[in-house]
């Protein structure tokens, strides 16, 4: 089976994930990191009354036109107690930030440019023209307007507005649930005693905060040792947690202990693609099994979790209804060494970020750019995007890169 291109194996893997999971409805305060389903409109106008934006006193424009003006104060508003009366010519209210403003005044008069009186009135000193330091009722938003659209992932900000919008909960996405199995026999969990040829698992850590962080529910199935019962259990296990997808690490070769795949075809895997033409990752599967979307991805370490930003985050963003899935969020950055040409890979490179005044950024790879080698991967900043054939290239010279923040 030949290499296929990056790009084409991620557009496959999307549209296999198939239509978004349905929704549910959680409570507001359970909702952060989920993806809404549903766009959600304000059920009610903010502010629903003109209010004011400062502690002062309410008054009519055109009685402090000229200044000083005294005026008589004829009541107080302050927040969730109005005035209920009205402002006339020649009167004031007292207002704190936040209440209504009564009916006839139009402007806000600061407290810092006002002195009251012993008699009941206020001298004011400055004057304020209509409108001053009132905020107009639906100055943020009106009953009926659709202000956070589905596909969003709920940060603070949009829990605020839809709380804001006195909505007690919100229509979600289900959350993609994703088994996760490491395969090898010389892995153990982290906290075990490895033996003298044994290495401590961390790709299968790394992965289940990966699905967490892009939506999903990480189901982590531990360890398969290199025996087709010991792959089978697992796969059992898979489907008794009705999983949406079933991520293996390690495995995908075709080596005398690489027995994934031909366990996987023994119980009925639709094998979609193997092998990507991309480093790190080359081993990578994709099929379907029992309803299950299926990807195998390589053991190394920095392959799985290089593999896990390009092909699963994407999987579980389309089956959560994010349109932008199947999209590379790229950017431009400047090179800080000299690269040589690269071969018929599409090549993902570790590298630095430097912030420049002005500029693009500065991106410098590391010199060693091993798939084992997770101490590389926990400095870097980002990843250089080679494709494939790509010439030498200079210092300075412009590189596509992906930022590792918040996606890795």
């Amino acid at each position: 089976m030949s290499l296929l291109p990056v790009a084409e194996a991620r557009a496959r893997i999307v549209a296999a994930a198939g239509v978004p999971l349905p929704a549910e409805i959680v409570p507001l305060e359970a909702c952060f990191g989920r993806t809404l389903a549903q766009d959600v409109v304000a059920t009610r106008t903010q502010p629903p009354f003109n209010a004011s934006a400062m502690d002062g006193f309410a008054v009519r424009a055109a009685d402090v036109a000229t200044t000083p003006a005294e005026l008589a104060i004829v009541g107080e508003s302050a927040a969730g107690r109005r005035f209920a009366g009205r402002v006339g010519a020649g009167e004031a209210a007292r207002i704190y930030t936040g209440a209504p403003v009564p009916e006839g005044a139009d402007a806000i008069v600061v407290q810092e440019n006002a002195e009251r009186l012993d008699d009941g009135r206020v001298r004011v000193l400055e004057s304020a023209p209509a409108g001053r330091f009132v905020r107009p009722r639906g100055l943020d938003f009106t009953r009926g307007d659709v202000l956070i659209p589905a596909g969003r992932v709920l940060d603070p900000r949009a829990l605020a507005l839809a709380a804001a919008m006195n909505h007690p909960a919100l229509p979600v996405r289900r959350r993609p649930k994703v088994a996760l199995v490491a395969t090898g026999d010389e892995l153990v969990l982290p906290g075990e005693a490895p033996g003298p040829d044994q290495i401590v698992a961390s790709n299968i850590v790394a992965l289940a905060a990966m699905v967490e962080a892009a939506g999903g529910e990480a189901i982590p199935l531990g360890i398969a040792r290199d025996t087709r019962p010991a792959i089978r259990e697992k796969l059992a296990a898979a489907r008794a947690a009705a999983v949406d997808i079933l991520v293996t690490l390690g495995g995908a070769s075709i080596g005398a202990h690489d027995l994934v795949q031909e366990t996987l075809r023994e119980e009925g895997m639709d094998l979609g693609f193997w092998k990507i033409a991309m480093r790190p990752g080359k081993p990578l599967m994709h099929g379907t099994f029992d309803g299950m979307l299926f990807l195998g991805l390589p053991g190394n370490p920095v392959s799985s979790m290089v593999c896990g930003l390009l092909f699963l985050r994407p999987a579980i963003r389309a089956m959560l209804g994010d349109p932008a899935a199947g999209r590379l969020p790229t950017e431009s950055a400047v090179l800080g060494t000299p690269m040589a040409e690269n071969d018929a890979r599409e090549d993902y490179v570790r590298a630095t970020l430097a912030p420049r005044d002005g500029a693009l950024p500065e991106a410098t790879p590391f010199p060693v750019q091993d798939s084992s080698m997770l101490g590389v991967l926990a400095r870097a900043d980002a990843l250089i995007v080679r494709p494939a054939r790509a010439p030498a290239l200079g210092a300075g010279d412009v590189v596509a890169i992906v930022r590792l923040a918040g996606m890795m």
